[in-house]
């Protein structure tokens, strides 16, 4: 029952992230949208943790926390803001990071973890789902949006790297990841000039909460629990499901035409999903 509903948190809150950060992205620039989120996410986790007597992390803990919230919040949460606010959809954004499974696949066979054929196959039709629901539209990467191409990579090293490294136990790795994440992004944002130029809007300002409350700490928190418990296929078969969700949240909110086609591409991605959960 845990796996299930840390699955079904992944699949539908964070398909529900890449609407939620364009809306965020209106009158807030990319690492001073996402640092604060972060920071203050992990850091409401940490004092918590704390108060009930979790002892804190060590130095290696926090250094293998820095790395891999490097890879996974600040290149792959960083690219995704990046490329949304320059020329890329949400729902383009995250069939792009659709990807990402696969390259999970190719690094934890690295890592020597063999996926099984019935998993390759449910990774294939996966990603040919995601596929599917772009047909006809042009893919097209100019500008910022081409730094969107490193996210699934970098997400997906990440992920198969964690458990490699000394991380802090449980719910603990989550906060001290996206304290370290986010710390890095604040000091990407200035390293960059980035600046507000006028005060944010009421609706980027509780898209930003909404992250920072179930996109961080919930998803992140379901994430983490995952990787540590489920085989990495299982684990990050939620990239298959994040674009159905952000493509049904875009005809919701936004009124995006939904056709046969788009039907079509969610059957064989869910079919995809089952295959790996089978395996």
């Amino acid at each position: 029952m845990v796996t299930l509903a840390a699955l079904l948190s992944l699949y539908m809150i964070w398909g529900s992230t890449y609407y939620a950060m364009r809306v965020a992205l209106e009158t807030l620039p990319p690492f001073l949208m996402a640092g604060p989120r972060f920071v203050l996410a992990g850091a409401v986790m940490y004092a918590w943790l704390r108060s009930r007597g979790a002892s804190a992390p060590s130095r290696a803990q926090w250094v293998a926390s820095a790395k891999v919230s490097v890879l996974l919040l600040v290149v792959g949460n960083g690219a995704i803001a990046i490329a949304q606010r320059g020329s890329v959809s949400s729902s383009t954004s995250a069939v792009v990071v659709a990807s990402m499974p696969i390259w999970a696949a190719v690094f934890a066979r690295g890592f020597g973890v063999r996926s099984s054929g019935r998993e390759w196959i449910g990774l294939l039709l996966g990603f040919a789902g995601v596929v599917l629901l772009r047909l006809g539209g042009a893919l097209r990467f100019d500008g910022p949006a081409i730094v969107l191409l490193a996210a699934p990579i970098a997400w997906a090293f990440g992920s198969v790297w964690m458990k490699k490294l000394p991380l802090p136990e449980g719910i603990m790795a989550s906060a001290t990841q996206m304290i370290t994440g986010g710390a890095a992004m604040l000091l990407l944002a200035a390293a960059t000039g980035e600046r507000l130029v006028a005060v944010p809007s009421t609706r980027s300002l509780l898209a930003v909460a909404y992250l920072m409350v179930f996109g961080s700490i919930v998803g992140f928190t379901a994430y983490n629990w995952l990787l540590r418990n489920v085989r990495p296929a299982l684990a990050t078969s939620y990239a298959y499901v994040n674009p159905i969700v952000a493509l049904a949240i875009g005809a919701w909110l936004g009124g995006e035409p939904v056709g046969l086609l788009t039907v079509g591409a969610a059957a064989v991605s869910l079919l995809g999903v089952a295959l790996i959960s089978r395996a």
